[in-house]
């Protein structure tokens, strides 16, 4: 177990891990990472993207890591798949110093009840 951490969640699976998270954040950065990584950003990108949340949401692109993945969506758009720039809203950082004067900038941009999503949507998750 990690002794460092200053609570431990666990939950039941990944859906009340997902819905717990999103309760608790006031932002979201994606770290380098996997499979997993991946479904909970592309979550909450889809989420603000239909309307669900105003939160922040940072890809660290640490060494180029998610390169691959922006052009992706950059395709996407291109070829109709994503219809505005506006919906699909994230930030990207190439340094970690970066990330927290990021999502400051990001958050100043927000209301609270922006961010707190719409109740009904929430409590569904």
């Amino acid at each position: 177990m990690f002794t460092g951490a200053h609570e431990l969640v666990i939950t039941r699976d990944m859906h009340e891990r997902k819905r717990i998270m999103f309760e608790r954040s006031d932002a979201f950065v994606a770290l380098p990472g996997g499979i997993g990584t991946l479904e909970e950003m592309v979550e909450q990108l889809t989420w603000a993207q239909l309307g669900r949340h105003r939160k922040p949401i940072l890809l660290a692109n640490l060494k180029g890591f998610w390169d691959s993945l922006i052009d992706v969506f950059t395709h996407m758009g291109r070829v109709g798949f994503i219809h505005s720039a506006a919906t699909l809203n994230y930030v990207i950082t190439d340094n970690v110093e970066d990330i927290l004067p990021a999502l400051r900038a990001a958050a100043a941009r927000v209301s609270e009840d922006e961010k707190a999503g719409e109740p009904e949507t929430v409590r569904r998750l």
